[in-house]
C-alpha cells in the first residue's frame, strides 16, 4: 500500500493538479515547525505556486515548507453562547 501524501508534498501535488490557491501553514525550516507556529495564525499564507524548490504565496514571498490546512468559521455554540 502506498503511503499517504502529507505536508508540503501534498501542497505541491495539489498545485500540480490545478488547485489555484492552497491555504497553508508556512515555515522556512520543517513541516513540523510550520504546524507548531499555527496557534495564533502567525505563519499562514495562500500558496499559489511551486517553482525552483520554493512555495510562493499571494504576496510573492517564498517559503521552504507549506502544509495545507483548513480554516473554518466557528459556530455560535463553539463561541459559548
Amino acid at each position: 500500500m502506498d503511503a499517504a501524501i502529507t505536508g508540503s508534498e501534498l501542497t505541491r501535488v495539489m498545485l500540480e493538479e490545478g488547485h489555484q490557491e492552497v491555504w497553508c501553514a508556512v515555515d522556512d525550516g520543517y513541516d513540523q515547525d510550520a504546524m507548531a507556529y499555527l496557534a495564533n495564525n502567525d505563519f499562514t499564507a495562500r500558496i499559489v505556486s511551486f517553482r525552483d524548490g520554493m512555495f510562493y504565496c499571494t504576496a510573492g514571498m517564498a517559503w521552504s515548507c507549506a502544509v495545507p490546512i483548513k480554516i473554518v468559521a466557528i459556530t455560535q455554540a463553539e463561541a459559548g453562547f
